[in-house]
């Protein structure tokens, strides 16, 4: 398969081209003729404009690629080496939706030949990829898995907004129905990975080492936010602890905040599904997933309680929150916690405005039922720094005074600026 593809005389597809599929697709249309396919049609005829929807490539990473995107599922018939990279979330019950990769998995499956290869990137549990997708790709194709087609698995490790940790750049992990099958995709990636692959042992093994990742940061994460309650009772500096604690060798700096986005907020509940549906019940993840998801409530107290302090009604209050997407410098808002503090806020009947130069703020009226402004016109009776965006970076803590009331309260939850040595304000930060 390697050789073919190498010489260009098949093609790599690759399904679903958001944050882990256009990169990717990009990358390998390097050195192979690809096929970059997603069901949304105005995505595709961004794309061929050079346009990244997501706001994360320039138009020059589109040029001098050997790449033909479509939305048409016939043209998916013309490759031979498929990457599925679509988006695998949670409901609102926190049960995974695999409703993205099993319809990925019926379209792939319908353009199956022999001979070819089905590449997973998608987040999913232990044996998802075989337990789930390869019966489908059998039942659409016809096809005898194994004899007529072989599987792998190659987790993605795309760091949304990291300009310096790129799909070339980090590692990858490769795995293969096959020992065969194995050699050929890590042949395959390898071609396009200077960081070079990981064989992993089993297809098993690779989608369980994904899910563990982010659930290593979720727990660490929630260690910190669980420390930071703690320490809020007694009046200590959480963030001053961690840089004294920090001067140890081996202690692990990660720090306190609202835990979004598509991957540490996310992957956990798919190792927590499967471990249920085997009969075991998970302490430590769990418990960590409801520390990391009630920050937003406890923010949201927090801040009330300070508004009560100083003499001010809530209800009769404005609060300025400065950031949406699930982290700096990106326009994800998936899974944003920032939408999640702002409802806890709404509950304490607070006046609430958003502002995020970098999220579309039709998306994230669609999404959230949120409408964010485009610039600060009001007098704030607190301001919460949510997300680290360098545009909010550049602010000093006078300008925050002059974008507030009397008796200011500013919540820092980045911990981006220093203490302030006076009392003109109130300063708080997880």
């Amino acid at each position: 398969m390697y050789q073919e593809l190498i010489q260009k005389d098949k093609k790599i597809a690759v399904i679903g081209l958001g944050y882990v599929g256009l990169p990717l697709a990009l990358v390998f249309a390097k050195k192979f003729k690809v096929i970059g396919f997603d069901i949304n049609s105005k995505r595709i005829d961004m794309m061929k404009q050079g346009v990244d929807p997501s706001k994360e490539l320039s138009s020059d990473d589109f040029l001098n690629k050997d790449i033909e995107f479509s939305s048409d599922p016939e043209k998916l018939k013309e490759a031979h080496f498929f990457i599925v990279a679509v988006p695998t979330p949670v409901d609102e019950h926190k049960i995974p939706d695999l409703k993205p990769v099993i319809g990925a998995s019926h379209t792939v499956g319908k353009a199956l030949k022999k001979g070819d290869y089905v590449i997973f990137e998608s987040t999913v549990y232990p044996g998802c990829t075989e337990e789930d997708c390869l019966p489908i790709l059998e039942e659409e194709s016809g096809l005898q898995f194994g004899l007529d087609f072989k599987l792998g698995y190659s987790p993605e490790r795309i760091n949304p907004g990291d300009k310096e940790r790129t799909v070339e750049t980090i590692l990858k992990i490769v795995s293969g129905s096959d020992a065969e099958a194995l050699e050929e995709v890590a042949k395959v990636y390898g071609a396009i990975i200077q960081a070079g692959v990981y064989k992993a042992s089993s297809i098993k093994v690779a989608e369980a080492a994904k899910v563990i990742e982010n659930t290593q940061r979720d727990l660490n994460i929630s260690f910190m936010n669980e420390l930071s309650m703690i320490f809020d009772r007694m009046g200590i500096d959480t963030r001053e602890v961690l840089a004294a604690a920090g001067t140890k060798w081996n202690f692990l700096k990660f720090e306190p905040g609202l835990v979004g986005g598509h991957c540490i907020g996310v992957d956990p509940y798919y190792l927590l599904h499967k471990s249920k549906e085997l009969g075991y019940d998970p302490e430590v993840i769990l418990s960590g997933r409801r520390i990391n998801d009630n920050m937003p409530a406890f923010v949201a107290k927090k801040l009330a309680q300070m508004l009560i302090a100083k003499g001010k009604n809530p209800s009769s209050c404005r609060v300025l929150i400065q950031g949406i997407t699930f982290k700096e410098n990106v326009s994800d808002i998936r899974n944003s916690k920032v939408a999640d503090l702002y409802n806890e806020l709404a509950d304490f009947s607070i006046s609430v405005d958003v502002i995020d130069p970098y999220s579309d703020p039709e998306e994230v009226y669609h999404e959230y039922g949120i409408h964010p402004i485009m610039e600060v016109k009001e007098k704030y009776d607190a301001i919460i720094v949510a997300v680290a965006h360098n545009e909010f970076r550049k602010y000093q803590l006078e300008d925050y005074k002059q974008m507030m009331n009397s008796r200011p309260i500013l919540i820092d939850l980045k911990g981006l600026f220093p203490k302030p040595t006076d009392d003109s304000f109130t300063y708080w930060r997880l």
